[in-house]
């Protein structure tokens, strides 16, 4: 096997990836790495991770969510969501409501600042997801969500 400087390899190493090239998961995992990376640099200024922006997301598109609701959906212990939610809640853009149907259970809202801050969340993400769309093409972009969707699925 030949090591240095080679076109083709993983990073900027160059080395022969082996077994690894053939391996599924392994470059499931190099392009999470690569668009995590992408993420954090449209993200910047805003202190909004991936996850948080999920969270937020989900409380704009599901008025009434719970922490617990939030938790099914991202496949995500509930401690990490209430975690992630204290951290929104501190920097007032998530409340905390008592249920109108429910008073044990307690509903997720944005904050104006909230609504504010995931426009521009949005804005910064339509310019990051429009970079990868243009390396993928539009059809080919097309097609890996729904198999991506196979793959955690539960169905």
């Amino acid at each position: 096997m030949e090591t240095g400087d080679q076109d083709g390899g993983a990073g900027g190493a160059g080395l022969e990836l082996g077994r690894l090239d053939a391996l599924l998961g392994f470059h499931l995992r190099m392009a999470t790495a690569a668009l995590y990376r992408e993420f954090a640099q449209a993200m910047e200024g805003t202190a909004l991770t991936q996850k948080l922006f999920a969270v937020l997301e989900l409380i704009d598109a599901n008025p009434a969510v719970s922490q617990v609701d939030i938790s099914a959906t991202l496949d995500t212990d509930r401690a990490t969501i209430m975690a992630l939610v204290d951290r929104l809640e501190a920097r007032g853009l998530v409340e905390r409501q008592k249920s109108e149907r429910d008073r044990r259970r307690l509903r997720l809202v944005l904050t104006h600042q909230g609504r504010v801050a995931l426009g521009d969340a949005r804005n910064r993400i339509a310019a990051h997801e429009g970079a990868i769309v243009a390396r993928l093409g539009p059809e080919g972009a097309a097609s890996l969500v729904p198999l991506l969707r196979r793959i955690y699925s539960r169905d």
